[in-house]
């Protein structure tokens, strides 16, 4: 019998968190001068730290490790919430970007919160 070994693009919380990125990154790339240079080089940061943490974490080999990094994406997670609600209240995202974006959000703290308990338990280093 082959063992299977997981993937990163196997996992759930990575695979949301990395395509919101690109879609955020597609969406403020569009924005004019000063919202796009301030507020979405933020909103991006935001975004594209919450799947570089999980990649991170998931290439650590110590459990306290990889849910350190986790931690840390679930920080840029609330962080990328509050970058959303500023770029509808400032009128830079439509209706249906900020809603993409929000739903997306949304379900990330459930998969981050699995990922870290999966590793709690399958992991004794």
């Amino acid at each position: 019998m082959e063992k299977k070994f997981l993937k990163l693009d196997d996992v759930k919380a990575y695979k949301i968190a990395f395509n919101l990125s690109n879609y955020v990154w597609d969406v403020v790339i569009h924005w004019e001068g000063f919202a796009k240079w301030h507020l979405g080089g933020q909103f991006v940061d935001a975004i594209d730290s919450i799947s570089a943490n999980i990649a991170e974490g998931f290439g650590r080999y110590h459990k306290k490790d990889k849910i350190k990094f986790y931690r840390y994406s679930q920080g840029s997670l609330k962080e990328s919430f509050d970058w959303n609600e500023k770029s509808k209240i400032r009128k830079l995202l439509s209706e249906k970007q900020y809603n993409k974006i929000f739903g997306d959000l949304q379900k990330l703290p459930q998969e981050i919160n699995y990922l870290i308990n999966i590793t709690n338990q399958k992991l004794s280093l």
